[in-house]
């Protein structure tokens, strides 16, 4: 496989993550943005896999490169079966623009709650070729949700998620340490050891 990848993200936090783990290989990871692609397509999909496939799908048809996509989510259970999951950057953009305001609302939200539980899923989809199967990387990171935001490491809902396979508060931890454990991460690991072989 070429030593470049296109990543269909304009999330230049998931950039830096990507370009983190996947720099030892002696990977070059460009951004859809590196490359003047705007388009965005519509996720219309009802689970990660899908959603990871129809951008990954859509970006392939406009670069040379291979090309990984992922979606990703937090799944807390006080608020529903997989909720909001597929649907959590939209769920939060309905709250407040600013990650600070929807994390005091899902604080709220879960102030009686006796499960704090929750969970971060990733999905990463490669698309060697254009007509190329799919490949799917999955990880799952498990936790809970804080009482209080705790720091402002990370992005999105960090920094009111709790790793209990790690004992970390993902708002306080440096990179280097959520590169570990994250769901992202997990799903990384496994591309890492496809591309290897």
């Amino acid at each position: 496989m070429n030593k470049q990848i296109v990543l269909a993200t304009h999330n230049k936090h998931k950039l830096r993550e990507y370009r983190e783990i996947l720099a030892p290989l002696g990977y070059v990871i460009y951004s859809a943005s590196d490359l003047n692609i705007d388009e965005e397509p519509e996720e219309v999909g009802t689970t990660y896999r899908e959603n990871a496939y129809i951008k990954a799908k859509a970006l392939r048809k406009m670069v040379k490169w291979p090309v990984i996509a992922d979606d990703s989510g937090i799944e807390i259970k006080a608020l529903g079966e997989h909720f909001p999951g597929v649907h959590s950057s939209r769920y939060a953009k309905s709250i407040s623009d600013e990650y600070a305001v929807v994390g005091r609302h899902v604080i709220g939200l879960l102030k009686d709650a006796e499960d704090r539980s929750a969970e971060y899923h990733c999905c990463i989809c490669l698309l060697e070729e254009e007509d190329s199967k799919p490949l799917y990387f999955e990880g799952i990171c498990k936790g809970h949700i804080l009482e209080e935001r705790k720091g402002e490491s990370g992005f999105g809902f960090d920094p009111i998620f709790h790793c209990d396979e790690a004992n970390l508060d993902f708002g306080l931890c440096t990179e280097e340490e959520k590169n570990k454990v994250s769901h992202r991460a997990k799903a990384l690991q496994r591309l890492m050891l496809y591309l290897t072989i």
